[in-house]
């Protein structure tokens, strides 16, 4: 397939992946539901960090297979940073399940301020990734125009 009739294959690589872990994450629910002793140990936080964690990489994969599917070149750089984006801020619930002190307003200490640093990364990487792709989507529709 060549670059004009595919032109960003990173994206559905990375919905793919997406879409992958959060199916893992629905049937952690459903081990949650059903009191599964190793999945409450691994994930001692509040269930609903879960859920959110399933949703936010679900609504990240379907970003991502939209961008894939309108079929117009984006820089690199930005599809890098909507893959790595779509990882990283879905991933912030799931570490919030999985270490229920990062879920606490109040807590301190170098495990939270390593969290507050990567939440601050994260949200950069995301904005500048599908915000550069708004970007691109817009001028692209007005070329087209």
């Amino acid at each position: 397939m060549n670059s004009l009739s595919n032109p960003n294959p990173l994206l559905l690589k990375g919905a793919g992946c997406w879409l992958l872990v959060a199916l893992v994450m629905a049937w952690c629910l459903v081990g949650l539901h059903f009191e599964l002793a190793p999945l409450q140990a691994m994930f001692p936080g509040k269930p609903a960090r879960l859920l959110q964690a399933h949703l936010d990489f679900l609504l990240m994969s379907a970003l991502l297979l939209g961008f894939y599917g309108a079929r117009f070149p984006l820089p690199a750089i930005a599809c890098w940073a909507m893959v790595i984006g779509a990882f990283t801020n879905s991933s912030l619930f799931l570490l919030m399940a999985m270490f229920p002190v990062l879920d606490d307003p109040a807590a301190t200490g170098a495990a939270v301020a390593v969290f507050k640093l990567y939440t601050f990364a994260s949200i950069v990487t995301t904005s500048f990734g599908f915000g550069r792709a708004a970007w691109a989507a817009v001028r692209h529709a007005a070329q087209s125009a």
